[in-house]
């Protein structure tokens, strides 16, 4: 792992080379000044109090204030750690976000994602997630909806969060973070934290922020602290510890209750403290220096910080490095007896070579392997009990020095096996919705019925288990019917690297009823690779019918695709016109289609390529062109945005005329209309364009 190296060492409280004692930055500034000592005599690791979470960084939408930079430098400069802290939060998100649809959402996270990676290409440590238990903090369920929901695990929102962070920073130490994690929501806390694990996402610790231990006894913390580690196996670091009391003596002696508890743990990587400086942080009394003066409690720190229990204190990552990267990752977490579980495990290790990866279930040995991918199918036996069941990849490397990850999956009742519904569809083609893979519900589907006409249900999903036949990019069309707006599914594959979204998160508008049947059309955002895939249909908001979905390979035609922009207002019913002009240098123009939000709205085979859209409801529409010639060969035109801005027409409406349109003068509804009217008079359904 790349650290943030040193330029000058400085004896800071921590002089355990394992274990780091940190702190946070005082009002935006690293030195809070007013007689207190230098930082870096006192911590050895530093996380922003606010200048590094995102509402902080772009509270106006494209513009970055990176205040951040002033502790990252000055951690870099005195040769101690730095904690990015954090990437989302349900709390300090940008006020812009809750305006934005979903997909927009989604966009604008990953946006976030790449400039922070952009801005620090390295990074020891971050808080990926902080605070996502429940509704703890208000813009959770924003949060969630916009990194694509709970899905098959529950959890799938922050597994995509950690699968970004852990591809843009393979090196940090990877964190989730939570407030009540020790007294008021422990069991939670731990059953997130374990989801992610066992679903294989590149969590490497988990922290408790340890704000509401002021009057924490012993016998509690020890008891709650080891729970969570005999259930998550795994790193842990205090990371926002404050003792909030205005009597020294009572602060004191929490302290000198609880830090040793935390600090001499094995498997603690590191403790900060949150703010030092009294009345600078969010609660009151809980600095441990006063007017310039330090309190008992920092006395008392200094003294125990030097003593040989605290210089020799194990941790989980000597030096303060990740080594190893290594994560267990099962193609799904509940499976039935007699059925095939394909498991990898990522492994990867920073300065050492991998000899072999052994792989256990309920400790008993199911594979070797010494060559990537380290990746087996396991049968599970029938004759397995039913319930959790304990998995554990040995990592050996040729020094001889092991790494160790643990994991679970569930073995639940039932003797349907996962298998295709019948032959598995080859794409390009189609999958029809209601022959999702047989099995049992929660490992083929949830809350899903065989049968086209039924209105979809939120969290709902299925799986189609599919063989595509040649590499490429693929785009698909989705048969969709829906008496309302809003609805919306994506789809997405559970695979053993990565959990990924091959569409975005698709809006289902209204199509006019139940049984009104339109196109909606989207492409897939990643390459198919050949070979046996399993996609999952997951519906984000439901009550729309969804009857089956073509997908065709994409190839991009050459010439052009250009539509003409929209500078008018308009309003609901207004009938507007939708051009585009359509070339090929190589081939013929076989068709344009009109897409608004994807929704397919017109085909035109001939010159002037155009259609008439009729919006229904006051937003914003994406209208989009795309050309197809005679190959089946695609050009995409810009997306243009479509203005409705009133619940009534605000155009002339394209309506019958009266007389032919070659007449100086024309009747609509019996009204005479000059030839200055633009717009389109349809007469015995023929177009007749008016300019």
């Amino acid at each position: 792992m790349a650290l943030l190296l040193p330029t000058t060492l400085f004896a800071q409280l921590s002089t355990n080379p394992d274990k780091f004692l940190g702190n946070i930055t005082t009002r935006g500034n690293v030195d809070a000044g007013g007689g207190v000592p230098a930082y870096y005599t006192l911590w050895n690791q530093i996380t922003c109090e606010n200048e590094s979470k995102w509402g902080s960084v772009e509270g106006n939408r494209g513009n970055f204030n990176w205040g951040c930079d002033r502790a990252f430098n000055y951690a870099k400069q005195h040769g101690f750690t730095y904690k990015f802290h954090a990437l989302l939060w349900g709390a300090q998100y940008p006020n812009w976000l809750p305006d934005l649809t979903p997909k927009e959402r989604f966009a604008a996270i990953t946006n976030w994602f790449n400039k922070v990676k952009e801005k620090y290409n390295t990074l020891p440590m971050i808080d990926v997630v902080n605070e996502a238990v429940g509704r703890h903090q208000e813009g959770n369920p924003m949060i969630k909806e916009s990194m694509g929901g709970g899905g098959k695990t529950g959890y799938d929102w922050l597994i995509k969060a950690f699968d970004m962070a852990g591809q843009r920073w393979p090196d940090a130490i990877l964190i989730y973070n939570d407030y009540n994690s020790i007294r008021w929501d422990v069991d939670n806390y731990i059953t997130l934290v374990q989801t992610l694990r066992d679903a294989g996402a590149p969590i490497d610790a988990y922290g408790n922020q340890s704000h509401e231990l002021g009057d924490i006894s012993v016998s509690e913390l020890t008891n709650v602290l080891k729970k969570q580690q005999d259930a998550l196996q795994m790193p842990m670091y205090i990371t926002e510890l404050d003792i909030d009391k205005a009597n020294d003596s009572q602060q004191k002696s929490q302290y000198e209750k609880i830090l040793p508890i935390m600090w001499e743990a094995p498997y603690c990587a590191g403790v900060t403290l949150w703010g030092y400086i009294h009345g600078s942080t969010w609660v009151d009394n809980s600095g441990l220096y006063k007017n310039g003066v330090e309190r008992p409690a920092m006395t008392w720190i200094k003294e125990y910080m030097a003593t040989d229990a605290a210089k020799n204190a194990a941790s989980p990552f000597p030096g303060m490095k990740k080594e190893a990267s290594v994560y267990i990752r099962p193609a799904a977490l509940k499976v039935v007896r007699g059925d095939v579980l394909p498991i990898k495990v990522n492994a990867r290790l920073a300065t050492k070579t991998i000899e072999k990866v052994d792989l256990y279930v309920d400790n008993e040995l199911i594979a070797s392997m010494t060559e990537a991918p380290y990746k087996t199918d396991y049968i599970v036996p029938s004759s397995i009990s039913s319930g959790w069941k304990t998995t554990k990849a040995v990592v050996t490397a040729t020094d001889g020095s092991t790494y160790e990850r643990y994991g679970r999956f569930s073995v639940v009742s039932g003797s349907s096996k996962k298998e295709p519904y019948g032959e598995a569809p080859e794409l390009p083609g189609t999958i029809k919705i209601d022959e999702y893979d047989k099995g049992v519900s929660g490992i083929s589907y949830y809350n899903a019925t065989r049968n086209t006409t039924t209105s979809t249900k939120t969290d709902q999903w299925m799986d189609y288990t599919v063989d595509v036949k040649e590499d490429g990019l693929y785009s698909f069309d989705a048969t969709v019917a829906s008496t309302m707006a809003n609805g919306r599914f994506h789809l997405a594959e559970y695979g053993l690297d990565s959990l990924t979204f091959l569409t975005e998160f698709m809006e289902v508008p209204k199509t006019g009823g139940a049984t009104e049947w339109k196109t909606l059309h989207g492409y897939l955002t990643t390459e198919l690779t050949a070979g046996r895939h399993v996609f999952t249909l997951l519906v984000d908001q439901g009550g729309f019918n969804i009857k089956d979905i073509t997908f065709n390979r994409y190839e991009e035609a050459d010439g052009s695709c250009v539509m003409k922009s929209f500078d008018d207002r308009y309003g609901v019913g207004d009938h507007v016109t939708v051009s585009a002009k359509a070339t090929s240098r190589t081939s013929t123009i076989s068709e344009v289609r009109f897409y608004a939000n994807g929704l397919l709205i017109g085909t035109d085979t001939e010159k002037p390529y155009q259609c008439v859209f009729i919006p229904t409801e006051k937003r914003t529409y994406d209208i989009m062109a795309v050309s197809l010639n005679a190959e089946g060969k695609e050009k995409r035109s810009q997306i243009y945005p479509l203005q409705v801005t009133s619940d009534t027409p605000l155009a002339i409406q394209t309506i019958e005329s009266d007389n032919e349109p070659d007449t100086p003068t024309y009747n609509i509804m019996g009204m005479p209309v000059d030839a200055n009217y633009r717009g389109i008079v349809i007469k015995n359904g023929k177009k007749y364009v008016i300019k």
